[in-house]
């Protein structure tokens, strides 16, 4: 994990506002935020500086704590462990509500934690409504009328909850390697989070559509970090009714495109869907690098392994025996298989031809761990930069012709430099007057991936036209 910071934990019973005060602390707009109950679930992390002092903040999901339902049950499991973490909690009421029952066996509960808490009287957003926050005072201490939405009153409340934190050193942001995780609803990519960073910080639920906000964690790992934002399953407009769906499908692309690189996570088992390919389009377009996840590839090897033992079963009941017996063993070798599943997610996925693939299961841990490796020469790929004298060494020994169509003028490249990385991105100086063709483009494209390794990263041009006479 990433250095330790201070924590202070938003808690509250649904609907009081607490996401609305995480984004107005942070400064962001990580939490969603409307009238709907529920939204958030997971814990959602956010830095903050208030007065020269840094610090951690979290959002947690609506607390009822007698609620017997899944989700509910994990939201209540997930906000302890953020609890357990915190140097201070942030009880979040609605002040117009006035005092709840619920709100009073929450504070009792908070309590037996042994943590400071403050009360947010939240929605307090005029002087008259100052009063309102009175009743509090019977289940805290300090209780602070505020706005979340409007920001009144939340500097006496950091002012408070941030008195004893030291201030920040001014050392250099470490660099990080920023991952957004994607995919259609419940392919497991909140498992996949959950493996790679050791954690339980995501909710996992057979349910469609439990992660909405988008989740996140730094790992150190190596002596390098690592950023990965869990994102809510993507789904096409159409399918999406509650506003809270589409917002999350707004965010998820948003978060994708902040990001260096994308886990694109599908079910091996499915296969490669019509939503899977527009969700690699959306990666695609938005330049970040990729990485094709092929999840479930446990259930995937045993459904092929039982499809060819029902046809050997039944070749060998019509004396077919010879032949089945080389293609069961070619399916017992899972190398094989892979290879040959690869290249059916390849036809599929022609224009992401760089994005490598790997076949794993986030729930066994199979494979999981090689995706790190794979991350880091994906995310060292789209960094690199190639020196200009390099890059027009590597020009005159291209035979330029193997990339012109048939008839056309002969092309030539006079010079060619780097002009940014993030994803690489060339300038070339011609004799054209006109565009190259895309064919042309890619030709050179895969000569440059082929020498500089540019593995799993879009690679852009620039043309310098030269001007009619």
């Amino acid at each position: 994990m990433s250095a330790s910071k201070p924590t202070l934990v938003i808690v509250g019973r649904p609907n009081v506002g607490k996401s609305t005060l995480f984004n107005r602390l942070t400064g962001t707009r990580r939490s969603i935020v409307t009238n709907e109950p529920g939204i958030t679930r997971d814990r959602i992390h956010g830095s903050a500086t208030w007065r020269g002092r840094t610090f951690e903040v979290v959002d947690t999901g609506g607390l009822v704590p007698e609620a017997k339902a899944a989700i509910p049950q994990e939201i209540m499991r997930q906000a302890r462990v953020a609890i357990d973490s915190a140097a201070r909690l942030i009880f979040v009421v609605d002040a117009r509500d006035g005092l709840t029952p619920l709100d009073s066996e929450l504070a009792r509960l908070l309590r037996k934690t042994g943590k400071p808490i403050l009360v947010a009287a939240n929605k307090a957003d005029t002087g008259a409504q100052l009063a309102l926050a009175a009743p509090f005072y019977s289940i805290a201490d300090e209780v602070f009328p505020i706005s979340g939405e409007h920001g009144t009153g939340v500097d006496d409340l950091l002012d408070a909850a941030t008195a004893d934190f030291s201030e920040s050193a001014g050392a250099a942001p470490e660099e990080e390697t920023q991952i957004a995780i994607i995919g259609r609803p419940n392919v497991g990519k909140s498992t996949l989070l959950n493996r790679l960073t050791g954690s339980d910080r995501a909710i996992v639920s057979p349910e469609p559509g439990t992660t909405r906000d988008a989740v996140d964690l730094v790992v150190e790992r190596g002596g390098r970090n690592y950023r990965f934002v869990d994102t809510a399953g993507i789904r096409r407009k159409g399918k999406t009714n509650l506003i809270a769906e589409k917002l999350s499908v707004i965010m998820a692309r948003k978060h994708l495109e902040s990001a260096d690189l994308a886990l694109l996570v599908m079910d091996a088992s499915v296969g490669v869907t019509a939503g899977d390919l527009t969700i690699g389009g959306y990666a695609h377009e938005s330049g970040r690098s990729v990485i094709l996840v092929m999840n479930k590839w446990d259930l995937a090897l045993e459904a092929a392994r039982e499809k060819v033992r029902a046809e050997a079963r039944e070749s060998r009941a019509k004396g077919k025996t010879a032949k089945n017996v080389g293609v069961e063993h070619s399916i017992s070798d899972p190398a094989r298989l892979a290879q040959e599943y690869e290249r059916l997610v390849r036809e599929r996925f022609k224009f992401l031809d760089y994005a490598p693939v790997i076949f794993l299961s986030a729930l066994t841990g199979q494979r999981a761990g090689a995706i790190y490796g794979l991350i880091d020469r994906v995310a060292e790929a789209r960094r690199r930069r190639v020196p200009t004298g390099e890059l027009n060494r590597w020009l005159t020994t291209l035979d330029l012709s193997r990339g012109t169509s048939p008839g056309a003028r002969r092309i030539k490249i006079f010079y060619i430099t780097q002009a940014s990385s993030s994803p690489p991105t060339f300038v070339l100086f011609t004799n054209q007057t006109r565009k190259l063709h895309f064919s042309f483009e890619r030709f050179l494209e895969n000569r440059l991936r082929e020498k500089f390794d540019y593995i799993g990263t879009p690679i852009r041009f620039l043309q310098r036209l030269k001007e009619k006479r």
